[in-house]
């Protein structure tokens, strides 16, 4: 491993450090913001409680000044909440909890709102081996308000069954003035799709004709299912999509945020690591509020986050029959399963940027798959992947490890250099004589840095896949029972910082390779008497492993398994070139031929020489400068 080699290992680590650092932060400023939005909205609710209070005993009054006000003072009675008598009659009581299921999932109703209460996903269970609620009994809230000649949010009424079959059911509210409310919902085999018809039928004299919208509000508490909070809050967010574009936003990501969008939305998503809940309106929602909050670790609850979206929806007043179409996904976030309902679901999974996810999406989901298709063994499928993947980047690996081992030959030279040129007034000398040495043993300087960075994408796109990746999640392999989360040899009971509260043995396995690796490769290189270069290869086999280690413990035990075969395999590519592509009896043959003998200067060493050139001008001239003074 030559010195570019290090530099572009050194960026890599210290971007993913700092990445983890600048999260870090900004989940302190999110937490110490959404505090004081929590502090303005209670202080809100008690104003707006004060006033409603306020005017309900002004409305006492005045009804007791009246016939209504005989029959309040009666035992027993009480005052209408709803001028509509059928409105009034529908507020009270329980609601029926009525059940839709198909071979995917199964969707649980309450007639108190005509909405969702439950959705369980079949074929799935959480980390404790339980039944997987996406959102439990209860946990779920749909409240739809309209102006009908009194505010009225349809989850505070007991709707009336018209109809039901085993994948259907329609629910009404109806209306003394006229007309009802109706929600519609049915479900297909194969699908994880809620179709949800929303209706105002009849109702052209009951709602006013300049009424041109309606508010509906979700709410819905999300449980935790994975083994790791850490992890599994980090995948987490409420993403929302604007029709035409590449991909949602979205807000969240273990920290508690709000939203307001003033532009039309297609849908929104509620998503868990590997499970979402999205909400698709055909005619698209006129604006939005959307709230994300996480619970913390240790929930008595055991929840992971609630989210809230106040959506505004069009309405067209005066009609006959009204009627707005929306659909509910509540199901796993599996790529080829959201990306056959065709709406771009599948753009909430993170795949990487425009390289890194052009990569993973055509090259390692598909491989993934087909690998899938033959054997069980999700190890089996890594190490598979692994080894197309290196055979894939073999052509600039090559290019990397043969510079390296190529620097390692020419070692005597560089050291026959340093000891011409030990002052560091020479260093420029140095430097040209270095290059020209390159140039006789045909060594690019660059030849160690591009290929790394060729193979940067790739790296990151498996950072992205494996904690992602559905298919991972809670299959076993050697120790590990879970390769979507990390793996744990030892649990301290208590939580370290920076460590957290286990070892992970593959993290741990994975950094020892990379410490030997980095080893290997820089026993022989040239330099060994340069303090910088001996900083670096502190850096490259100290420092690099440490970190990489503190980063992957907590994550995909699978992707900390990847690191591990491909620093294995790596270390084998690298020994084989050194044995059999690089000869240094030739170099140094070469090195004799040329000795003494004017060679060709590349543009990039003529543009080097010429900077060189520049710097040490400026250097004379400043020195001129300071004995004048």
């Amino acid at each position: 491993m030559d010195k570019n080699s290090i530099i572009g290992l050194v960026l890599m680590g210290l971007l993913l450090f700092g990445f983890t650092f600048y999260q870090n932060k900004q989940y302190q400023k999110q937490a110490a913001y959404q505090a004081r939005l929590d502090s303005i909205a209670a202080v809100d609710r008690y104003r707006a409680d004060s006033i409603a209070a306020v005017e309900a005993l002004r409305d006492t009054s005045r009804s007791r000044d009246g016939v209504e006000g005989a029959a309040l003072e009666a035992p027993g009675v009480s005052s209408p909440i709803y001028k509509d008598s059928l409105l009034e009659a529908a507020h009270s009581g329980d609601g029926e909890i009525i059940t839709l299921s198909n071979d995917k999932f199964e969707v649980a109703f309450t007639t108190k709102g005509a909405q969702p209460y439950s959705a369980r996903i079949k074929d799935y269970k959480t980390y404790g081996g339980e039944d997987l609620y996406l959102f439990k009994p209860g946990a779920s809230q749909l409240g739809i308000q309209v102006y009908a000649g009194e505010m009225v949010n349809t989850s505070d009424f007991n709707f009336t069954v018209a109809q039901k079959t085993d994948t259907s059911l329609v629910m009404r509210l109806p209306f003394a003035g006229g007309g009802y409310i109706e929600q519609r919902y049915s479900i297909r085999e194969g699908e994880y799709i809620v179709r949800n018809t929303l209706a105002f039928v009849g109702m052209e004299n009951v709602i006013p004709k300049n009424v041109f919208s309606i508010d509906m509000d979700y709410g819905m508490t999300i449980p935790r299912m994975e083994k790791g909070y850490k992890n599994e809050s980090q995948y987490s967010k409420l993403d929302y999509y604007f029709s035409g574009e590449k991909k949602p936003a979205d807000i969240g990501r273990a920290r508690s945020a709000s939203k307001r969008v003033d532009n039309k939305i297609s849908w929104f998503a509620f998503q868990q690591q590997f499970f979402s809940a999205i909400f698709r309106a055909p005619k698209e929602y006129s604006s939005a509020e959307f709230d994300i909050k996480f619970f913390p670790e240790d929930d008595p609850d055991h929840n992971l986050m609630a989210c809230q979206a106040r959506m505004r929806v069009d309405f067209q007043p005066g009609q006959r029959e009204s009627v707005i179409p929306f659909e509910y996904y509540f199901g796993p976030n599996h790529y080829r399963t959201l990306k056959s309902y065709d709406n771009r679901f599948e753009r909430i999974i993170p795949l990487g940027g425009n390289v890194v996810g052009i990569f993973t999406k055509y090259v390692i989901i598909p491989l993934f798959d087909f690998l899938h298709r033959f054997i069980s063994n999700f190890g089996i499928i890594i190490l598979l992947m692994t080894i197309f993947i290196k055979i894939v980047v073999f052509p600039f690996a090559y290019k990397s490890y043969s510079s390296s081992a190529k620097m390692q030959a020419i070692k005597p030279e560089i050291d026959k250099l340093n000891a011409k040129y030990p002052k560091q007034e020479d260093a420029m000398k140095k430097q040209q004589a270095q290059m020209d040495l390159y140039k006789r043993a045909g060594i690019s300087p660059m030849g160690g840095c591009l290929p790394m960075l060729l193979q940067f994408p790739i790296l990151w796109a498996m950072f992205r896949f494996f904690p992602a990746s559905i298919e991972l999640r809670q299959q076993p392999f050697l120790w590990a029972e879970d390769l979507s989360a990390y793996d744990s040899i030892i649990n301290f009971g208590t939580r370290v910082p920076l460590l957290g509260d286990h070892i992970s043995l593959f993290a741990l396995l994975m950094a020892v390779s990379m410490f030997f690796y980095s080893k290997l490769t820089t026993a022989s290189q040239p330099g060994a008497d340069d303090p910088q270069m001996a900083s670096m290869r502190f850096m490259s086999v100290w420092m690099m492993p440490i970190m990489m280690y503190f980063i992957c413990n907590s994550l995909s035990s699978g992707l900390s398994y990847y690191y591990l075969l491909s620093n294995l395999i790596t270390m084998m590519e690298t020994w084989v070139i050194k044995k059999w592509f690089v000869h240094p009896e030739e170099i140094q043959a070469r090195l004799k031929a040329t000795e003494g003998k004017k060679q060709p200067k590349s543009k990039w060493q003529q543009r080097l020489e010429e900077a060189q050139r520049m710097q040490a001008q400026m250097q004379r001239e400043q020195a001129k400068k300071n004995g004048r003074r």
